[in-house]
């Protein structure tokens, strides 16, 4: 009788949670008619649970080298026993929406008994109601992602993290502890960010400890293993201590941005924009809600001053702010926002707060009717988000629809069409991967590892990379592509058209245009040697966008920035096809050459719009001025004498003139004279 009476209170928020999540799936079984994931993200998820259940966990398919195309191990390690239990192909959804929806609504009493004792119990009503119908983290259950479980384990965390800093030193037990370590270590394995969480409860055992001295801070080294452990684990199956996701879409190693410029630029966007409502939220957020969000959390720390309960006000300000995290990235706008909505909680606290900081100065009125007021406001913006809600279903539905009618139907025929033996190149790996049951190939390298240093690079770098596989292991190259031919950008590798999806009123999807290809290999190669100069001897050559061949030549880029590359086909003189990758918008080029006594160099170049003229410097000497007209691609020569190439190496450098002018940069090569 009593443990009933423990839950009785919170039988509201199961009906609540239950009513909401019917609500979804039947919008989205209503416009789908089968279960159905609004991203395709998720089936990446739902592969990896099936490698579990098939025994190479680790591998997107069977025999395959080991990727971390998931970012997430325990999300498919959670779906994996449904998968077994014979929840397969789309019906795996249901499993995903039951454990979604369930952290769904304990997410929300996380979220009420965080702020209850900052805010008062009426405030912290308000919070936890916006924390279940904000569209977001609606969308984020919805999705089939890990999204709601991680914002889930994440504020559990720092609740029990506030209760052991709050507790006396007796409560401090060793059951509490390995509790909190439970959580610890869950948390990164939902998502990398986790590890913040684990650091932050690692800092309130040593700071709280359960005994005097070193020894009864010592657990809190515990906790700093949790964090670190899936990045552990990543070091010892890859030799990588990040995901293959991570690499792909962090700003760290990424060429072509400055690091601290763009995360500034990205932390603007945060605020200015998506916290207030702008374009990329205007379906989850009232239009000018930032400021009322940011003065939340100053209420937060004034409130924690107030109370006295400094460490709990300090973690939940820090779990909110971990929402800059994904700044890192080169962007997080990526898939309804859903790197952002975990951290969202810690807002809707600093909200509860403000709105008791404000009650608080109403005159002459009962700490009661103070706690009213606070409740009164956190309603109204309750009632905001809630008023979002038809908008936020009805785009999961049209977006589950979209992934099913494009990916999903699209790696059905791929398993009904292709031979057993082949191979599919993809720029969404996720659902064709998962329907197909074919081997594939991750152009994006999410879950084909080897590829991610070449999709950040541009499409000539991986038509470069392309030749130098085909020439030394071409059956691990597809044998089809199925892509979005404008992501791809990659034409002179898509052969013939086999099978198009057009879908045009989804804007989840990359495209409205996804299409299946034979994979083209055979004219790889073709633009190796200088076509103005056949049979000569080949001294040394640069191949531009080629990453082998620019590190080997310390090739500089010289402020080149993303999209600048092009995967080149066309013709030479003699009409023969020639592909070759670029890099474009350049205005200057330098690296080393080989050189060996007097020698002619060959640069294959192009101008997009206007006649260029590029300035030849070798070993700081001219070496010649080269008309480049506008239009197309050309070889242009030069002499190098024997005193320039003193030494055996020398920097060449390449200018355009005049100093605005742009040219295309394919290839380099230096040639016995």
């Amino acid at each position: 009788m009593r443990g009933w009476r423990s839950w009785a209170p919170w039988v509201p928020l199961v009906v609540a949670t239950t009513v909401l999540a019917r609500m979804v799936v039947s919008a989205v079984l209503a416009k789908c008619g089968h279960p159905a994931a609004a991203l395709d993200d998720a089936y990446i998820h739902f592969q990896y649970a099936r490698a579990i259940v098939e025994g190479h966990p680790f591998r997107y398919q069977a025999g395959e080298p080991i990727s971390t195309g998931a970012t997430s191990f325990l999300w498919p390690a959670l779906l994996a026993p449904f998968y077994a239990l014979g929840l397969q192909a789309a019906s795996l959804m249901w499993a995903a929406w039951l454990v979604a929806f369930a952290a769904h609504g304990m997410l929300a009493r996380e979220v009420y008994l965080l702020a209850a004792p900052l805010a008062g119990r009426a405030a912290a009503v308000g919070a936890g109601a916006m924390t279940l119908v904000f569209g977001g983290l609606v969308w984020g259950a919805a999705s089939g992602m890990e999204v709601v479980p991680f914002a889930f384990v994440s504020a559990l965390g720092v609740r029990l993290a506030s209760e052991w800093a709050e507790g006396l030193e007796r409560a401090r037990t060793k059951r509490r502890l390995a509790t909190l370590f439970a959580v610890a270590v869950a948390a990164p394995m939902l998502r990398p960010e986790g590890a913040l969480t684990a650091l932050a409860m690692g800092a309130v055992v040593a700071v709280a400890p359960r005994g005097p001295g070193l020894r009864g801070r010592t657990p809190a080294l515990a906790f700093v293993l949790a964090a670190a452990l899936p990045n552990l684990m990543l070091l010892a199956l890859t030799g990588s201590p990040t995901t293959s996701t991570a690499q792909v879409k962090l700003l760290v190693g990424n060429p072509y941005y400055d690091l601290g410029a763009a995360f500034a630029a990205n932390a603007r966007l945060l605020v200015m924009s998506v916290l207030d409502g702008g374009p990329w939220t205007a379906e989850f957020l009232p239009k000018g809600g930032a400021p009322v969000l940011s003065m939340g959390l100053v209420a937060l720390v004034v409130r924690g001053a107030q109370t006295k309960l400094w460490v709990r006000a300090a973690l939940v300000l820090a779990a909110a702010l971990t929402m800059f995290v994904p700044c890192a990235y080169v962007t997080f706008l990526w898939n309804r926002l859903r790197y952002v909505w975990p951290f969202i909680p810690g807002w809707f606290v600093g909200v509860a707060c403000l709105a008791r900081v404000i009650a608080a100065y109403v005159p002459r009125v009962s700490p009661r009717v103070t706690e009213g007021l606070a409740g009164a406001m956190t309603a109204a913006v309750v009632v905001a988000l809630g008023s979002k809600l038809d908008w936020v279903i009805e785009d999961v539905a049209q977006s589950a629809s979209g992934i099913d009618r494009q990916q999903v139907a699209l790696g059905k025929w791929v398993a009904e069409t292709l031979p057993a033996g082949a191979r599919v190149g993809l720029n969404d790996t996720g659902a064709i991967a998962y329907f197909g049951g074919r081997k594939t190939f991750d152009v994006v390298g999410l879950t084909t590892p080897t590829e991610g240093r070449y999709w950040v690079a541009g499409a000539g770098s991986r038509l470069e990379h392309y030749e130098r596989v085909h020439a030394t292991s071409p059956a691990s190259l597809p044998s089809h592509f199925v892509v979005y031919p404008e992501w791809m950008a990659c034409p002179p590798v898509l052969g013939r058209l086999l099978h198009a999806a057009v879908v045009r009123d989804a804007t989840i999807l990359g495209g409205q245009v996804m299409q299946a290809h034979e994979a083209r290999w055979d004219t790889l190669g073709s633009g190796e040697a200088p076509w103005s100069a056949p049979g000569a001897t080949v001294i040394d050559a640069i191949d531009v966008a080629d990453l082998e061949s620019e590190a080997a030549h310390a090739y500089a880029l010289l402020g080149a920035r993303d999209g600048e590359q092009v995967a080149e086909e066309g013709a030479s003189t003699a009409g023969a096809a020639v592909v070759d990758g670029g890099r474009t918008q350049r205005t200057r080029d330098r690296f080393v050459a080989r050189l060996e006594g007097a020698s002619r160099g060959i640069a294959r170049v192009g101008a997009s719009t206007d006649d260029v003229t590029l300035l030849v410097k070798v070993a700081g000497r001219e070496a010649g001025r080269l008309a480049v007209p506008a239009g197309g691609w050309t070889e242009v020569g030069f002499d190098v004498p024997a005193e320039m190439a003193a030494g055996g190496t020398s920097v060449v450098e390449v200018t355009a003139e005049p100093g605005t002018a742009r040219f295309i940069s394919y290839h380099y090569w230096f040639v016995a004279r």
